[in-house]
């Protein structure tokens, strides 16, 4: 009898091992960066179960000042954070934070260094460890590296913009607010907001230092504002996002290393007479798909991604549930799609078809100020 009752509770305790591992295989990590002045105290961790879709929160990862955009280096060890700060004169004081990641997630300060100029909203690094910063009232780009030992460097290089658009309030000046490392390639592309153009870079490997691509920059429609960027899978597409026309521009990427602007088409329904303004941009892993956010409408606009055409069309809008969408990111597989209502405070989870590239509402959570999601 004490035999039978020894080997009930070896199963039994071996059962509860494997429901707690496959439980924890059915959920996805990800972390929030806020803005910290509504109740945030820095970066959270948030979770994902991939079977139900439902959301759960597990709390503060790391204390830290507007962490407004993340990003994760190639190999998973380092998170990288913006801080839009002040100084002790109350003038706008840009930082970029380094966190190592711990095998639970667990993030740890390293060290933090100005991001080169004023209103920092983006960061990027490559898998060579080179990292971006886009300083949006500044209107340059700047370029440092995680160092060998662990540590993020000083800016190595920057670049200042120069110009303005014809919208006034708007495009006084330049306003940098993305860069995006073509994979695979040597190529940086640079969204600016101000002067209409997504400049393109490389970085000199004998001094390490940008320099404008033999074709400097992609020129936009006037009044357009792109502000974030995608590029297709096949490598022949570069996909932008634009703020103040509320609209995506197909780019093709020439083999002779120029570029070509297909079209510039809505990311809005026919008719609509409410302001709005377009966020971020995001493609579905096999590129069949392309999803863009916007802020006012408050939408995903949904396109099909015509490959051999090199257009897009729109095939639906999926409303986000919240106010002022201003990123939104998919899961890894691209199975699910995730929402950062930064006004209205809540993080919305939506299960995508890959047939359709259609969603569909699984669950929502509360997050304070939620502006950036990056799943880890």
């Amino acid at each position: 009898m004490k035999k039978i009752s020894l080997l009930f509770l070896f199963f039994f305790l071996l059962a509860v091992s494997y429901a707690q591992t496959s439980g924890n295989k059915e959920m996805m990590d990800f972390y929030v960066g806020t803005y910290t002045d509504n109740g945030s105290e820095g970066i959270y961790n948030f979770g994902l179960n991939i079977t139900s879709g439902k959301l759960h929160s597990n709390g503060l990862a790391v204390l830290s000042e507007n962490p407004s955009y993340l990003a994760l280096s190639k190999d998973g060890k380092y998170l990288l954070a913006v801080r839009e700060t002040s100084d002790e004169n109350n003038k706008s004081a840009g930082y970029i934070e380094l966190f190592t990641v711990d095998t639970s997630g667990n993030l740890t300060s390293v060290n933090k260094v100005s991001s080169g100029g004023a209103h920092p909203c983006h960061v990027a690094v490559n898998e060579k460890g080179a990292v971006i910063a886009s300083n949006y009232s500044a209107g340059n780009v700047a370029l440092m590296r995680i160092e060998p030992a662990g540590m993020l460097s000083e800016v190595l290089s920057a670049d200042q913009h120069s110009g303005q658009g014809p919208v006034a309030n708007r495009q006084e000046k330049p306003h940098v607010h993305s860069a995006l490392f073509e994979p695979g390639g040597s190529r940086i592309f640079v969204a600016d907001l101000g002067i209409d153009q997504v400049k393109v870079y490389t970085i000199d490997k004998a001094t390490y230092t940008l320099k404008p691509y033999k074709y400097p920059e992609i020129r936009m429609v006037p009044g357009s504002g792109p502000r974030h960027l995608a590029i297709h899978p096949n490598g022949k597409l570069l996909f932008i996002a634009n703020e103040l026309s509320s609209s995506v521009s197909v780019v093709q990427l020439m083999k002779n290393g120029s570029f070509r602007l297909i079209e510039t088409v809505s990311a809005l329904p026919a008719n609509l007479s409410k302001s709005n303004t377009c966020a971020d941009i995001h493609l579905s892993p096999e590129g069949k798909f392309l999803y863009v956010s916007n802020r006012g409408m408050n939408s995903i606009a949904i396109f099909s991604v015509l490959e051999k055409e090199s257009k897009i069309k729109q095939i639906g809008q999926e409303d986000t549930k919240g106010d002022s969408p201003r990123n939104f990111t998919l899961s890894p597989a691209g199975d699910y799609l995730l929402v950062a209502n930064q006004n209205t405070n809540n993080i919305v989870a939506f299960k995508r078809n890959a047939e359709t590239g259609l969603l569909s509402y699984t669950d929502q959570i509360n997050a304070y100020k939620p502006v950036c999601l990056l799943f880890r």
